[in-house]
């Protein structure tokens, strides 16, 4: 009341004012595994907006040989990942001058970020020299295994509308990557844990393995927009045997557990969920819809097993959905046979130059 205390000064808090840090950081993203995702994610720790650049069809033709996933698959891949805020498109291999300060100027970008594996060009030369020239680079560690931390994220509300999926999620479509979890699990196989997704930190270690996977982001979009609530149920290794053969699951429970986490339209995962969906389930999880899409893997073994979906199908509860697009498993495969002289001879290269880079490895700080 100030008539009545004329001496007293009215102080409004400023308001803040702060920029955002936008980062930026490239890359081929062709059959994404854990390291690409763990950089990612370190990245953005590094800023508030991560832009994320992939590499054109051309580009990366020139430098590593024709890549397995088209443009449109890499860029869905990219784009449903938890940590990535804008895309850019057919981004150059090479951060020249004239790209660099189109990603200062209109894509506002304060920092340029690589992992400290190095980037050389064919003639030899650093594909970030420039960005380092002008002090606009950070550099992360390259993924070789990232320590636990708690567990970020809640389960749904009493009365949230929770869509159940499931599947096998070994090398699939339009994804991300695989990870080791230090989860421990007794012999029953069956037994299922639900994990809940994580935000900021990944909630479980990282394997050393350098295979590779993908997700069907796109379906899993589409069965989140049914809902308020994702719940992904992944089959044990031996239910995707049982199915399929011995030599699958390519990926284990564990990776694939971790891979599906990674998709921004997932909230919760079963872990080890059983072939068939049953009434304890449904109760358990109080799942209101199952959903499954048009497109699945060829499984030979299947003759003679029940149809998992014959409880929520009873109940009312269950919708199919339209695969966007009909890519699994063997058809990845399929494309990886027909270059497979030209990745085996791009492998040894590039096993050549980690032996340097592991032999020249310098410690980079958190």
């Amino acid at each position: 009341m100030p008539h009545l205390f004329p001496d007293l000064r009215v102080f409004h808090k400023k308001k803040s004012t702060k920029k955002r840090v936008r980062v930026y950081m490239d890359g081929c993203f062709d059959l994404m595994h854990y390291g690409h995702a763990n950089a990612l994610r370190q990245a953005k720790a590094l800023g508030d907006e991560l832009v994320v650049g992939v590499v054109s069809d051309e580009e990366i033709i020139s430098n590593k040989g024709p890549p397995v996933l088209s443009m449109q698959e890499r860029l869905a891949l990219v784009s449903g990942l938890k940590w990535v805020d804008e895309v850019i498109p057919n981004a150059p291999y090479e951060i020249t001058e004239e790209f660099m300060n189109r990603l200062f100027k209109e894509h506002k970008i304060d920092y340029i970020i690589h992992g400290d594996d190095p980037c050389l060009l064919p003639d030899g030369t650093d594909a970030y020299a420039l960005a380092k020239k002008v002090g606009r680079y950070k550099q992360i560690k390259r993924t070789e295994g990232v320590s636990s931390t708690d567990i970020v994220g809640t389960g749904p509300g009493p009365n949230s509308r929770v869509v159940y999926i499931d599947g096998a999620f070994d090398l699939f479509t339009l994804g991300t990557w695989s990870a080791k979890t230090n989860l421990k699990f007794g012999p029953e196989i069956y037994h299922y844990v639900a994990c809940p997704s994580f935000d900021k930190e990944f909630c479980l270690e990282f394997s050393s393995l350098k295979s590779k996977i993908h997700i069907n982001i796109v379906i899993l979009k589409s069965a989140r927009q049914l809902g308020d609530f994702l719940l992904v149920g992944i089959y044990a290794d031996q239910t995707v045997s049982e199915l399929r053969g011995g030599h699958f699951p390519l990926m284990n429970l564990h990776e694939r557990s971790l891979s599906v986490l990674a998709c921004r339209y997932v909230d919760e995962v079963i872990i080890g969920a059983p072939w068939e969906v049953t009434n304890d389930m449904i109760t358990t999880f109080n799942i209101s819809l199952v959903v499954h899409g048009t497109v699945a893997e060829n499984n030979p073994f299947l003759n003679g097993k029940s149809d998992p979906y014959v409880v929520p199908k009873n109940m009312g509860i269950f919708q199919t959905l339209e695969s966007p697009k009909d890519i699994t498993t063997t058809s990845i495969a399929r494309r990886i046979i027909v270059n497979h002289e030209i990745y085996v001879k791009r492998n040894a290269k590039k096993e050549a130059s980690e032996k340097k880079y592991y032999a020249e490895k310098k410690y980079v700080s958190d």
